[in-house]
């Protein structure tokens, strides 16, 4: 499993912290040979009922995994973003419940639609739209993906999403969705380009994103953060693109596209001269390294999902639906 991790170096701060998936095209050389072209063909990424199969064998994982507080466990079935939040997740479980998680409640999926991209070569991938019995009301978002026919599929993006929100794809007369480019020109914003202009959105403000709570309202509280009696606090934000937390795009029924994407946080509190750092919870010792004395560094791994407009239609704000994120790492100093 990839679990390209991006940059792990904490910057200087200064006060801060799947019928199998391809329906692979085969072609018949002269000598009567059979050659394979999936990575070249446009084809659908797995059948529907593949997709059901891939997303009840996560949820199994999943579970195993939550009830033992166990990384091994669901390893096979998490990549990306998501896999580098429930590694940590479970990681800081078992640090502090040996035993297992007590409060273990199995997650279960009803309500589920899939949608499946054609598109050529690797990654392959497709969305799972489902009701869970945990999240309240909304609709949880995971994109599944595989780098290739033979491996498994890995949740490697996971959003909740309110309901009604989950905007209608554009599809063809058989059913597929259309996966769009990460460099694609058609919109606002390129798919590739949404994790830097989002980090850079949250440093310096600016009217490329609507106003909502992954948006104005987090800036707004950031900055409440940055100054309080006795405590400094500094953030860094840094786009993640590269393999598995490269964003995947689908293409809406009015030509924009809902985009997944994911980014690194770093939050940094410094306490003034003569106080310390407020303690942080069992979870955030147990994924700390070093001694917190003066400062504690925090490290955010977040994944998002947005709508992208088609380039030149009215508002060209981009709208972040959904974003779920959790700690992965933490330095005392």
């Amino acid at each position: 499993m990839s679990r390209d991790r991006g940059p792990r170096r904490l910057r200087r701060l200064d006060r801060s912290v799947l019928m199998a998936a391809s329906m692979t095209a085969l072609s018949v050389t002269a000598s009567g040979c059979v050659v394979v072209h999936g990575e070249r063909e446009v084809l659908p990424a797995t059948t529907e009922d593949e997709a059901a199969k891939a997303l009840a064998e996560f949820t199994a994982a999943y579970n195993r995994a939550d009830k033992a507080y166990d990384s091994s466990l669901d390893a096979d079935h998490v990549t990306g973003p998501l896999g580098a939040i429930d590694e940590a997740r479970l990681k800081a479980g078992r640090a502090n419940n040996p035993d297992g998680n007590p409060a273990h409640s199995p997650l279960k999926f009803s309500d589920v639609e899939y949608t499946i991209p054609k598109k050529a070569g690797w990654p392959r991938w497709f969305l799972a739209d489902a009701a869970a019995n945990k999240g309240s009301a909304a609709r949880w978002l995971m994109v599944f993906t595989r780098n290739g026919l033979t491996e498994q599929w890995q949740v490697s993006y996971l959003t909740l999403v309110a309901p009604g929100k989950v905007p209608e794809f554009k599809k063809d007369k058989d059913g597929w969705a259309e996966a769009i480019p990460a460099n694609s020109p058609e919109l606002a914003v390129a798919p590739g380009d949404l994790s830097q202009n989002y980090t850079t959105y949250l440093q310096d403000g600016g009217d490329a994103f609507a106003p909502g709570t992954h948006t104005t309202t987090w800036r707004e509280l950031r900055d409440k953060n940055k100054s309080k009696p006795g405590l400094a606090t500094q953030y860094i934000d840094e786009p993640l693109t590269n393999g598995d937390y490269a964003p995947v795009a689908l293409r809406t029924a009015d030509g924009g596209a809902l985009v997944f994407f994911s980014t690194r946080h770093f939050e940094k509190q410094t306490a003034a001269a003569g106080t310390s750092v407020p303690t942080p919870n069992k979870d955030v010792e147990a994924l700390t390294t070093g001694e917190i004395k003066q400062s504690l560094t925090l490290e955010v791994v977040s994944n998002e999902v947005a709508l992208a407009p088609e380039k030149g239609s009215g508002n060209q704000q981009v709208t972040v639906l959904g974003r779920i994120q959790g700690l992965t790492a933490a330095k005392g100093e």
